[in-house]
Formats: C-alpha cells, sequence, structure tokens
C-alpha cells in the first residue's frame, strides 16, 4: 500500500507515545513490536531503519521518522485531516512548547533519574537552568483550561501531555493541581485509552509466564 504506515515498537518504552499519535490520526498502522535484545531493536535489519537501536520508528509511504517529537509533528502534517496542528501562521506555542518537552524536560527528567544536580552556579551551562526551573516553565504550558493551542487539541498536546502523564505516574515529574488537572483530560480521550489498552494488553502478554 503506497500510504502504509509501520510502528516499530515496545509497549515499555516511549512507543506508547507513537502509537498515541496514531489513534489521534484515525488511520491504519501494522505493529512490529520489538524486544531489547540483539535480535530485535539491535539487529542488522533494525539498524539499518533506525541506527541508534531503539523505539519508536514510524516508517510511512517509504519514508522513516524517528524520535517521538518528531514522529508526532509529522503525523500532524502528513494527516491535516485530523487537525492536529494549528494553522501555519498560529503555530508559536505549538513549536515552542513541543521541542521544549524534547529538549529541556528530557534532558532535566533523565539527568534526575540519574542523579545529576546542575552545581550551584552553572545553571546557565545547562538548557534547562535546574530542574525546577524546568517544572515551572512545564506548568506554564498547561495552565490554560484547555490545551497547549487554546481550544484545539493538537500533537503538541500528545507529546508534552505524555511526559507530563507518565511523569506523575512514575513520580518523575511532581504532582501539582495544574499537572493533575491536564492530565486528567488527557486520559479521557478515546484515543489515549485504545493506546493504553492496546499496549497494556502487550505488557501483560510479554509479562506472563511461560
Amino acid at each position: 500500500m503506497p500510504n502504509a504506515i509501520t510502528l516499530y515498537t515496545n509497549p515499555m518504552s516511549r512507543g506508547q507515545i507513537a502509537r498515541w499519535m496514531l489513534e489521534e490520526v484515525g488511520q491504519p498502522y501494522e505493529t512490529i513490536v520489538l524486544d531489547y535484545g540483539e535480535g530485535g531493536m539491535k539487529s542488522a535489519d533494525y539498524l539499518a531503519i533506525n541506527p541508534m537501536g531503539k523505539v519508536p520508528t514510524i516508517v510511512h509511504a517509504g519514508k522513516t521518522v524517528t524520535e517521538c517529537a518528531a514522529i508526532c509533528a509529522y503525523l500532524a502534517d502528513a494527516f491535516p485531516a485530523a487537525n492536529l496542528a494549528p494553522p501555519t501562521d498560529a503555530r508559536a506555542d505549538y513549536y515552542r512548547w513541543l521541542f521544549f518537552a524534547a529538549g529541556p524536560v528530557e534532558a532535566a527528567v533523565t539527568n534526575k533519574a540519574l542523579g545529576f544536580v546542575v552545581p550551584a552556579n552553572r545553571e546557565q551551562s545547562a538548557g534547562y537552568g535546574t530542574f525546577d526551573h524546568m517544572v515551572d516553565a512545564l506548568e506554564h504550558a498547561v495552565s490554560g483550561p484547555a490545551w497547549i493551542c487554546g481550544e484545539q487539541f493538537t500533537a503538541a498536546d500528545v507529546y508534552v501531555g505524555a511526559q507530563i502523564d507518565w511523569g506523575l505516574s512514575f513520580g518523575t515529574i511532581p504532582s501539582r493541581p495544574t499537572f493533575e488537572s491536564y492530565a486528567a483530560r488527557l486520559r479521557e480521550r478515546p484515543a489515549y485509552r485504545r493506546q493504553k489498552e492496546q499496549d497494556n494488553a502487550l505488557i501483560a502478554r510479554m509479562q506472563k509466564p511461560s
């Protein structure tokens, strides 16, 4: 099929973000689940698709896209009928917070999880300043009554929202009323629920004793 979409993923990974975005898009797609070993993400066949040897990756009409933020933005543009990107002249907040989550949020959360703290008076050397600075800015992004771009739900909400939803569930983002309210709205979306149902079923099968 000329417009076919293939999702390479693992349900215990950021692949959940890509699946959520695909469910929002509403187009059919094939799922290929890879494990973390030499026969999966590190196999020669998969490394030819994604040299980083990680998931998610999508292949759409012969084009490969990696990195969750890029996948979200790409799918929004590839399928405009889904209305997941604002008009091009109204994308300031869309781009701003999509890439903020891909850069400062990812870096700050990862560094904190690994026990790295930015030394005092060295905040300018880190793109996110401090973890607390990042969290305050992230809260600002989702402080409105609806979505990042106002009344329109967009791909930025999928990516930023996944970071917040995951962070609240696993304690990597502090619980604040603004975050909890935003996450509650996200969890009501049918596409979010379909993604969780599919990935949770895959996880259950993977963890079932043989």
